[in-house]
């Protein structure tokens, strides 16, 4: 099972996917893509999602490695998120189709956390656009494999049906 949690900043679509991924089998792994260099305010964030994590989950930090972890990692994962992850790659160009080839590939549940790009303001430079654009792509990609999508709006979660459903 593939779940997609997509949200804005802020919206608790980290506490969503984590409510999910207590329910998997143990153990969790939980593969973190943001490295908070030298900012106290996203170090203190990060400090905040570690703590609400239950001790038996293992962390794993994943930088451009994502897939190749993805792939080894056995058991139920939980990743968070696809943001950081663009954002670092070079030039944020990341490899769309073997990622979503990785997820599909899976033998155990991954609950993937993504930040929804498509609602904001149109970005006023060119790397801001480049990582709406990737991003966004990213996200329709890992939607198309996913079993369950779910969009967190001020902690509200709201289910997306497939394309065609209606």
């Amino acid at each position: 099972m593939i779940t997609l949690v997509l949200g804005g900043a802020r919206s608790g679509k980290s506490e969503v996917a984590e409510r999910i991924a207590v329910r998997l089998p143990a153990p969790i792994t939980y593969l973190a893509t943001l490295v908070p260099g030298n900012d106290p305010d996203l170090a203190a964030r990060i400090d905040a999602h570690r703590a609400r994590r239950p001790a038996g989950w293992r962390t794993i930090e994943a930088g451009a490695e994502l897939p190749a972890l993805l792939r080894s990692v056995p058991g139920p994962v939980l990743l968070d998120g696809l943001g950081p992850w663009v954002a670092a790659s070079p030039g944020m160009i990341v490899d769309t189709a073997a990622f979503r080839a990785t997820l599909a590939g899976r033998g155990a549940d991954t609950v993937v956390v993504s930040e929804e790009v498509g609602l904001g303001v149109h970005p006023a430079t060119k790397d801001g656009r480049r990582f709406r654009d990737a991003l966004g792509e990213l996200n329709q990609s890992v939607a198309a494999v996913a079993d369950e999508v779910l969009l967190v709006v001020a902690g509200r979660t709201l289910r997306l049906d497939p394309p065609g459903t209606r």
